[in-house]
């Protein structure tokens, strides 16, 4: 059976709680993330065939997290294992990785240590029609980037789906260059790309409306996906599936979420799904992703698909740790009941 292969580095979440109460408390939760494997965790939850790629250590913690993957039903003979240690990060309670607030823990990790011609990516792609990356991996390095590339030169060569999730995490680029200079390169091998506005300005140099914050209405976001997609589609010709998320925190409205779904020249609108209360901001992108992928994979109609990533995305955002657990059953079931009441 194909399997849907993501690869990126597993982090370690430290949790905090804030204002130094985790250090009276003697407790930090930890979680065990990483935006490739947050990504294969739902759709393993979800029923599809998927292997986890990233590099971890040869000791016992990594022996710990290994059986941890495989409890979660994805194929983890995609791990590789050499280096040191393992990368973390940590972000107090409440807040998400966009927040000042967090603090990276990943330099020398064994993922850091990828180089070209250290994998053999024709043993890890065996059996696997599409390849999920995301654009944190060629952040980290030269090294990494070079590795991301050889990955993905050899996925296309083998006819491999490839998607990519613009994940725009300013501070880890770090290592001298502009984004814009290293990413479009790799989205040349893309056929899916997820991402929203501002992040295909920062990494591809897709323009961006600076007044768009202005004109505020959803419309006029929206207007603006089709825009950047399009852009998208003619400066990458094999891209055929532009998504974009929108999520906005309002002190009078909560949180509002939409998203968005261009394909064949034609964009797809899911709902606005709105809420007052948000228990954990981690990995809902990731949760989108998941769902645009489990859609396409199913081949499912486009609407159909925007509406579940969304509403798997927006579910997540209700639940502590960085992986989703809920069901198909439980995203279809809130699709309905919304549809029913609109």
């Amino acid at each position: 059976m194909t399997k849907i292969c993501c690869f990126g580095e597993l982090l370690l979440r430290f949790s905090p709680i804030a204002d130094g109460e985790w250090i009276r408390q003697a407790s930090m939760p930890v979680f065990v993330g990483g935006a490739e494997l947050n990504v294969a965790t739902a759709l393993a939850n979800w029923g599809v065939p998927v292997r986890y790629s990233t590099v971890l250590p040869i000791n016992t913690l990594a022996d710990d997290i290994t059986a941890y993957i495989d409890s979660k039903g994805i194929d983890s003979s995609g791990i590789v294992r050499f280096g040191q240690r393992i990368g973390s990060y940590y972000l107090p309670q409440g807040t998400d990785l966009k927040n000042a607030g967090v603090i990276y823990d990943r330099d020398y990790s064994a993922f850091s240590e990828l180089t070209v011609n250290k994998v053999d990516w024709d043993e890890m792609l065996k059996d696997t029609s599409w390849l999920h990356v995301s654009a944190i991996s060629p952040a980290l390095s030269a090294n990494v980037t070079g590795a991301c590339r050889e990955l993905m030169a050899t996925a296309s060569a083998k006819g491999i789906t490839i998607s990519m999730d613009l994940n725009h995490r300013a501070r880890l680029w770090q290592y001298g260059v502009d984004p814009t200079d290293i990413m479009p390169d790799l989205v040349d091998y893309c056929d899916v790309v997820m991402g929203n506005i501002w992040a295909a300005n920062a990494l591809l140099a897709i323009p961006v409306d600076e007044h768009i914050h202005r004109k505020g209405q959803q419309s006029d976001y929206v207007a603006h996906a089709r825009a950047t997609s399009e852009a998208i589609q003619e400066r990458f010709p094999r891209c055929k599936v532009v998504a974009n998320t929108f999520r906005f925190d309002t002190p009078s409205a909560g949180l509002r979420y939409y998203t968005t779904l261009f394909v064949n020249g034609q964009q797809y609108v899911s709902p606005e799904l709105l809420t007052d209360a948000v228990v954990d901001r981690v990995g809902s992108g990731d949760c989108f992703m998941a769902g645009l992928i489990y859609g396409l994979y199913h081949q499912h109609s486009p609407q159909e698909i925007v509406n579940f990533a969304a509403e798997a995305a927006f579910g997540k955002l209700q639940e502590l740790g960085d992986a989703t657990n809920q069901t198909v059953t439980d995203i279809t079931g809130r699709m309905y009941t919304l549809s029913s009441l609109s």
